[in-house]
């Protein structure tokens, strides 16, 4: 298996985009009102930074994934002892992320489907997946709708020109300070563009691995600046107050669009974003679980791993009562206070400043 420098710059842009547009703006509005958008500048410069990271170190071992150079580093058992917290991100992400999916998709078209219909199709696409191709499909797919998300995404922007009233946005900074600026910025910045950590995994499957940190880079820099633009967008349209309501702003800013009242009813193509972008999300985080698995217990089928993850994240998504409940207090008692610090910026800066000296003095 193994992908361009292209797929890997579609696939950080497809992933990141759709599910921060949908589900990060209103908390973002919320907290730093009409500045939310400078809220998503400081988010994505971190998240630039950890690609920058994690890009860098998966170039120091080419060769290996983390799984294999964590253990190269740190030796075997507190190299696989540190691996396992990953394990544990990986595996509640499928499920979770499944029954956001899931939810999305009753609301914007499927009101009368089961639940569990919606997520037992995605299962399946998963398991598919995960035998026809593993990351190299994952990698021509993101490559393929990358260019149609950033085109619709686009389009539904210009489309709404007529909505928009810049002076919502203003005043700038007074109204809400650097505090609350920041306070805004954590939760994009944790929950989604912290993820590029996960090219620590992604640089050994590519054929050109010199070309990872540039290529992941400007993937996440391209999605940064559409979901800047996309929370300024909602922001002119619907001032401070109302967006941070509403459950997913970007979708509803797509259902007031009306050009001569003859363009209208677009926001099908909010679904169609939403659909592709999760399910890359779904694949890749599907993918490091398993292959992931397969490494830490040294098994040599890592296909065989998705037929006991795909039931357990089945049971799990149709399980949670109120995933809008459940994903605010996973993301701040998991995931602000420990994931972020930890998986995202501590453990990658350790593996990759002992790497570096054990490199040069070995």
């Amino acid at each position: 298996m193994k992908i361009s420098g292209s797929q890997i710059f579609w696939m950080m842009f497809t992933f990141e985009v759709g599910n921060s547009l949908l589900l990060t703006l209103s908390s973002t509005i919320r907290t730093a009102k009409q500045d939310a958008w400078i809220s998503m500048v400081i988010a994505g410069l971190v998240g630039v930074a950890i690609t920058f990271l994690a890009t860098t170190l998966g170039s120091l071992y080419p060769n290996q994934t983390m799984i294999e150079f964590s253990q190269t580093i740190l030796g075997k058992w507190l190299g696989k002892l540190m691996m396992i917290l990953y394990l544990l991100l990986w595996y509640p992400a499928i499920g979770i992320i499944t029954r956001e999916f899931g939810d999305f998709m009753i609301t914007a078209l499927f009101h009368k489907t089961p639940l569990w219909v919606i997520v037992f199709t995605a299962m399946l696409l998963l398991i598919f997946i995960m035998y026809q191709g593993g990351i190299e499909g994952i990698g021509r797919l993101s490559e393929i709708v990358g260019p149609m998300i950033l085109l619709m995404i686009t389009i539904l922007i210009i489309l709404n020109l007529g909505n928009m009233n810049w002076h919502y946005m203003l005043p700038i900074y007074q109204d809400s300070g650097w505090l609350p600026i920041l306070k805004g910025s954590y939760p994009p910045m944790a929950s989604f563009f912290g993820e590029p950590v996960m090219m620590t995994m992604f640089v050994f499957f590519m054929d050109k691995p010199d070309q990872a940190s540039s290529r992941a880079m400007w993937g996440i820099g391209l999605a940064v600046s559409m979901v800047t633009i996309g929370t300024l967008a909602v922001i002119f349209t619907f001032g401070p107050v109302l967006p941070s309501r509403l459950l997913f702003p970007f979708y509803n800013m797509s259902r007031v669009i009306s050009v001569m009242e003859f363009i209208q009813n677009v926001d099908i193509l909010i679904v169609i974003i939403w659909f592709f972008s999760i399910f890359i999300k779904l694949a890749l985080y599907m993918f490091l679980a398993c292959y992931g698995t397969a490494q830490w217990f040294h098994l040599k089928d890592w296909r065989k791993v998705v037929w006991l993850l795909a039931p357990i994240s089945f049971v799990m998504a149709v399980s949670i009562k109120n995933i809008q409940i459940f994903a605010q207090y996973f993301d701040k008692f998991y995931m602000l206070p420990f994931v972020f610090p930890v998986n995202m910026i501590g453990i990658p800066l350790l593996l990759l400043v002992v790497g570096w000296i054990r490199r040069k003095y070995a």
